[in-house]
């Protein structure tokens, strides 16, 4: 297992659609022991592979408290089949958009059909947080963020933020590198 890099916005590979998992095999179990990894150290309730820079449709997800057992998910080629014409509200946030919070709508039930670790097929329903937290990871392997669901001026304004932010931190290593 090892803990890997969490890209942040503005990284254009955030915006990538993956590629699904053609086999389910040791490299996969590998990534799924990394990411499992690496979203419990962040600490987050859900990760897809395209953050960490692998452009296979995996997700990771925990939903339990900190204080209870895990319960960790794993999602592999996971599609949403159905959704609810209802909707609900979840403040949603991001690892790949750290600190950064907002009120996103999306339907409030869910079907979902993925593959296991073991390559079986499974179809399960979820409801409330848990719809929220998969239709979100669902969106990370097609390219969406969840700020693509908030209107566009302040979508324009927390892309504006990190970008800005980017470039600040680039220089600042650029500094370091002159000084040395």
């Amino acid at each position: 297992m090892a803990l890997r890099e969490i890209l942040k916005l503005p990284d254009k590979r955030l915006r990538l659609v993956s590629e699904p998992v053609k086999r389910v095999d040791a490299g996969i179990r590998a990534l799924v022991d990394d990411m499992f990894e690496t979203m419990y150290g962040a600490p987050g309730i859900g990760l897809a592979a395209i953050q960490i820079g692998v452009g296979k449709r995996v997700v990771v997800m925990d939903l339990s408290k900190k204080e209870d057992t895990h319960k960790p998910l794993v999602f592999i080629n996971p599609e949403i089949t159905w959704e609810s014409k209802e909707k609900s509200s979840h403040e949603e946030g991001c690892l790949s958009i750290p600190e950064y919070y907002e009120e996103v709508a999306r339907p409030d039930e869910v079907k979902v059909k993925f593959l296991d670790l073991d390559g079986k097929t499974h179809e399960i329903t979820a409801k409330g947080l848990f719809a929220t937290c998969i239709q979100h990871e669902v969106d990370h392997i097609n390219g969406v963020l969840f700020i693509d669901h908030i209107s566009k001026l302040k979508r324009d304004r927390v892309i504006k933020k990190f970008i800005k932010a980017a470039k600040a931190a680039k220089a600042g290593k650029t500094a370091k590198k002159v000084e040395a």
